[in-house]
């Protein structure tokens, strides 16, 4: 039991760190670095925000990772004999890596915006037009990118709370029962 909550725990908190770290840089980070000044601080302030959360994100990452292969062992029975519970863990699963995925490349993105500096920005994934056409495409896909990844993360947590409600004891005998 102990292994199981130290499992959720792991799961929950890098999932909601996952989730709530991007979509604050979305909303907040990437417009706030359009108020720095001039263009090239506006790309350096962008860089520097991403930059610090990176570490931070794979941290969570990981720790969701580890927290969800412990639940997974943790339910493994569940998971073959529970009406719905396969099919909920083969979302999560599916879901999982998308967001890495999603993760990866946005952040192999990052990287080419990182690398070229205080790069000419309107905002953290607006290029200003002064931009090199490498960084302003790398630019415009984040842009995008942005919101995919805490609608990915967010669909885990609301598929994570359905996955909570299938460990009733209630649901858990009808779900034995119907199988």
């Amino acid at each position: 039991m102990a292994r199981y909550t130290l499992s959720r725990s792991l799961h929950d908190l890098g999932l909601s760190a996952w989730f709530g770290g991007t979509l604050a840089n979305a909303v907040a980070l990437n417009a706030a670095a359009g108020e720095a000044g001039s263009a090239s601080d506006t790309g350096r302030v962008a860089n520097a925000g991403w930059d610090r959360w990176t570490p931070v994100n794979a941290a969570a990452i990981g720790a969701h990772l580890i927290g969800s292969i412990g639940q997974l062992r943790a339910n493994r029975q569940r998971v073959a004999n529970q009406e719905g519970v396969a099919g909920m863990s083969t979302l999560k699963t599916a879901l999982t890596a998308a967001a890495l995925g999603v993760t990866a490349y946005s952040r192999a993105l990052g990287k080419i915006v990182s690398d070229a500096g205080g790069t000419p920005s309107r905002s953290g994934t607006k290029p200003s037009k002064r931009a090199k056409a490498e960084v302003a495409a790398a630019q415009a896909k984040l842009d995008q990118l942005q919101w995919v990844i805490p609608a990915l993360t967010g669909a885990l947590v609301v598929v994570s709370s359905y996955a909570g409600e299938q460990q009733r004891p209630s649901e858990v005998a009808r779900g034995l029962a119907q199988r």
